[in-house]
């Protein structure tokens, strides 16, 4: 038997792609977006088709398995594996050609879809087949699972839209499918024609989302016309390594209509869906009220289908023929997109339940034929409450195909057992109404065990011998739909320890809406994949490295490991995925977790101290009236564990709290009301001309200002650095000090005021003053926005330019930052993303490169295109810092907080 570090040798010396069989990388590819686990040998990076056949060949002749893999998102445990795992995503990614006249292009396995259809875009062309994870998942991966997506009920599935594939078997041999016997393997012809009668009976009767098992095999009957790719499409890696496809291109309706039809319920919109395809949709989705809730822009109602139409005309022509409770045309781009991300993040906001707890895979995609959804959805929802589970069913109704997911307790003995108890009988549901128990995502472990109930014995012989003419050393993914293993093994939270953290790190369900490939618009997760491209710096990487940490199989040196201090050392700590990430994923909490624990005992690195304890220095410094010297001195001497490759921003010499003793207690004859403005570190120090711009404009609009006592902290710097212990202290003296709460607390630093909502009753959860303080905290505009409401901001009258707080866009939300821009006269949108700087994030050593890379997605460019007569807007100190460092901009333009703006109008 060969050794895992013989076989790693061999496969470095064979291939020109990376090889890599330690611990992070085999700990980044245990799991995919279903609950399952397996633990691999190794990662292999092949550059090429021919280094996809050495390492096929070299693990052939050692025995052991290859699991293709793409965005490891599917859902049923398929893009895990116990062999070497062959990434496609990272060097076959490539979009090799287009043929706009052919309306084909060829692709190589790793390539994100959302890259195709982009270049597909100009030419007034589309891949038909569109997953919600389109902006992140694999043509090789839909191919594999044989994808559908929201417009099936037009193109059809991903087999429908392939129409060559080349493929490398276990073992290395190269094959090139299409339509017709040749380039196919040795004995595919001869199996076919002794199982003509199986093939013509035994899967008679399906429909257009019959996914399960190897549900295209009939596409080798003669009168289908032998099309072997297409047969091929839905096999989950169990027989062979996609390494170029040619994929047919549709036309894409120029200008799409959305028409929302709202019904009673979810099974009075599933009765209707059906008698829409006749109008020929583009797509037919459906919700309910308990996943799409209070969402703006639905119609009245308590379901909801989402009816895509190529113009207005149709849209409103199929709105005056159905009989639904309420309705709405959607023109907008923007308006259709914003109900659609409704629908696309579903796959995540339907794991977090109503009562805080959590929903998980496993059955995600049952489909019956489309007129029997009605009555089928019925049966499920009774069936989900005679086993006393919970469940939020959505998808693409046209087709009769439902997402859901169901709060299985996939831990104890008892939740386990009934979880496999509830999977059979709803089988046999599916089965009763002539159904596929997978309509999209194949059937991976969770579902094949089950493939019996749906089809005969002879149809599982067949599917055996299928997978044995492609595979007759079964080395390609086992126990995948042929010999497949127990629906309840693997379970990826066996493994975990029975702790709060551990709960909070299950949470990733895999999704990775963090690994998009959409840089635009407002979202910030996550800069540091975005900039490195290396899943161990994407939120769900991090996760899986703390998943995999917890469970001490692979990663064994507990919170001292340096996998995981690695993939967290370029976490910016922005918390973007808590606002971004469908099931709010905090990566930045849990980094400052696993920096509390990492360092314990032992001496932290020398910026944890420097800038982790900026408030404590600063207020010393600001007492010995220092500010000057240190200021020259910063210029001259690096500071101790910071980058030399950034300069130090100056401390104000006058701090906010000694201007507002001096000069700044002045307040309205008459104040409508007060409220208490918090001097947190960066405005006290660094930037009191902020503070006193607040305090112009709050009391312009009536209101009578206070500071609370000196000494209070958010203690954003010591969570930041994990001095966890230190922060808890920090915070506690903050609400000694403070005393009773009265009124709102204006916070004019995002990341300030993001600590004191979020970070202090998380903290400090059994101190009552804790929440109490986290209520009051408003952000400047929803101070004026609540407290002065009949106040009217000057007019500027200017475009705006700049760039949306990362903490104010995942905690605090900026609705009421853009009504207070619109009525101040201040156009234009803030750009997403993240600077870069984050905090003490860009003044560590070794960030520089990334810091800077971060501000280049979208801040800078935005920067450099700023109109005449532009203001630049920024909120927050680390954001003007940065901007003020890189962008260049001319001294009369440097970026302000929306309090400057406003009081320079004044």
């Amino acid at each position: 038997m060969t050794s895992p570090g013989e076989l790693e040798r061999t496969l470095r010396e064979n291939l020109r792609g990376e090889v890599d069989f330690g611990a992070a990388a085999r700990a980044l590819a245990t799991m995919d977006a279903s609950n399952y686990r397996r633990v691999p040998v190794g990662v292999a990076r092949p550059r090429d088709a021919d280094d996809v056949a050495a390492a096929l060949r070299i693990c052939a002749e050692a025995g052991v398995p290859v699991v293709p893999r793409g965005g490891g998102t599917s859902i049923a445990g398929q893009a895990t594996g116990v062999g070497v795992v062959l990434d496609l995503t990272r060097h076959m990614n490539a979009l090799v050609s287009l043929d706009p006249a052919a309306r084909t292009a060829v692709v190589q396995p790793g390539l994100v879809l959302d890259r195709l259809r982009g270049a597909a875009r100009p030419h007034g062309l589309t891949f038909g087949p569109d997953p919600s994870t389109h902006s992140r998942c694999t043509l090789g991966g839909m191919i594999g699972n044989n994808a559908c997506g929201a417009h099936s009920v037009a193109w059809g599935t991903t087999a429908d839209n392939v129409a060559e594939l080349a493929v490398t078997a276990y073992g290395g041999a190269s094959y090139r499918l299409g339509t017709g016997w040749a380039g196919a393997p040795a004995g595919l012809r001869e199996l076919v024609s002794r199982n003509l009668a199986v093939l013509r009976t035994g899967m008679a009767g399906g429909f257009s989302r019959r996914i399960s098992g190897y549900g295209g095999l009939d596409a080798l009957l003669p009168e289908r016309g032998v099309e072997v790719a297409r047969a091929f499409c839905g096999s989950e890696g169990t027989l062979g390594v996609v390494t170029e496809a040619v994929v047919r291109l549709v036309e894409a309706p120029r200008a799409p209509a959305l028409a929302v039809l709202g019904y009673a319920d979810e099974s009075a919109a599933a009765d209707a869906a059906a008698a829409l395809l006749g109008f020929g949709p583009l797509t037919v989705e459906g919700m309910a009220a308990d996943l799409a809730g209070s969402a703006p822009g639905l119609p009245r109602g308590g379901g909801w289908l989402f009816v895509e139409m190529r113009d207005e005309g149709a849209a409103r022509s199929l709105v005056r023929a159905v009989d639904a409770v309420d309705s709405v045309v959607v023109t907008d781009p923007a308006g259709q997109r914003a109900l659609w991300r409704i629908r696309e993040d579903a796959a995540g906001t339907a794991t977090r339940m109503p009562g805080g707890g959590m929903a998980w895979p496993g059955w995600e995609d049952c489909a019956v034929p489309p007129a029997r959804l009605g009555a089928y959805l019925r049966e499920f929802r009774a069936l989900l409450a005679q086993h006393g589970l919970r469940g939020t069913p959505y998808g693409h109704f046209g087709e009769g195909c439902v997402h859901v997911r169901i709060d299985f307790d996939l831990v104890s003995t008892a939740g386990i057992a009934r979880f496999r108890a509830f999977s059979a009988d709803l089988a046999d549901l599916v089965v009763s109404h002539g159904g596929s128990l997978s309509g999209e995502h194949g059937d991976g472990q969770a579902r094949a065990e089950l493939l019996p109930r749906m089809y005969g014995p002879e149809v599982i012989r067949l599917f055996g011998a299928y997978k044995d003419v492609w595979d007759p050393a079964g080395g390609m993914n086992p126990g995948m739909l042929v010999r497949p293993a127990r629906l309840d093994e693997n379970l990826r939270f066996e493994v975990l320890p029975a702790t709060p953290f551990a709960g909070e790190v299950a949470r990733c369900v895999g999704v990775a809406k963090c690994r998009s490939a959409d840089a635009a618009g407002p979202q910030v997760m996550c800069p540091s994949y975005r900039v490195t491209g290396e899943e161990r710096h994407s939120t769900r990487g991090r996760a899986r490295l703390l998943h995999e940490m917890l469970a001490g199989e692979i990663v064994t040196d507990g919170w001292r490991s340096p996998e995981v201090a690695e993939a967290l050392d370029l976490c910016l700590a922005c918390k973007g995925c808590l606002g971004d990430c469908p099931v709010g994923v905090d990566m930045a909490s849990y980094k400052a977790e696993f920096l509390h624990r990492h360092w314990a005992g032992r001496m932290r690195p020398l910026s944890h101290y420097t800038l982790g304890g900026l408030p404590a220095w600063l207020r010393l410094i600001a007492a010995l009236r220092l500010a000057r010297p240190v200021n020259a001195a910063a210029r001259r001497v690096p500071v101790p564990g910071l980058t030399r490759e950034r300069p130090l921003p100056p401390l104000a010499v006058e701090p906010f709290t000694r201007w507002w003793r001096g000069s700044g207690r002045l307040d309205p004859a008459r104040p409508e009301r007060e409220v208490t403005l918090w001097p947190d570190t960066f405005t006290e120090h660094l930037s009191p001309q902020t503070g006193r711009a607040a305090v112009t404009v709050l009391r312009a609009a009536g209101l009578a200002v206070s500071l609370p006592p000196k000494g209070v902290c958010c203690g954003l710097t010591y969570v930041s650095t994990g001095r966890l212990d230190r922060a808890r202290s920090v915070l506690r003296r903050t609400l000694d000090v403070l005393g009773e709460v009265r009124g709102p607390v204006t916070v004019l630093e995002p990341s300030c005021a993001a600590a004191l909502r979020g970070d202090l009753p998380a903290l400090l959860p059994d101190d009552p003053r804790a929440e109490r303080l986290a209520r009051a905290v408003r952000t400047f505009a929803e101070t004026l926005e609540e407290c002065a409401p009949h106040w009217r901001p000057p007019r500027l009258d200017r475009p705006v330019v700049g760039q949306t707080h990362c903490h104010q866009h995942a905690v605090l939300g900026d609705a009421a930052d853009r009504r207070l821009r619109e009525r101040a006269g201040l156009g234009g949108e803030l750009s997403g993303g993240c600077c870069g700087l984050a905090g003490n994030f860009g003044f560590e050593p070794g960030h520089h490169e990334v810091s800077v890379a971060c501000a280049e997605e979208q801040l800078l460019p935005a920067l450099r295109a700023v109109p005449p007569g532009a203001a630049v807007l920024a909120d927050g100190f680390s954001c003007r810092t940065q901007i003020t460092q890189l962008a260049g901009l001319p001294d009369g333009n440097r970026a302000r907080h929306l309090a400057e703006l406003l009081a320079e109008a004044l």
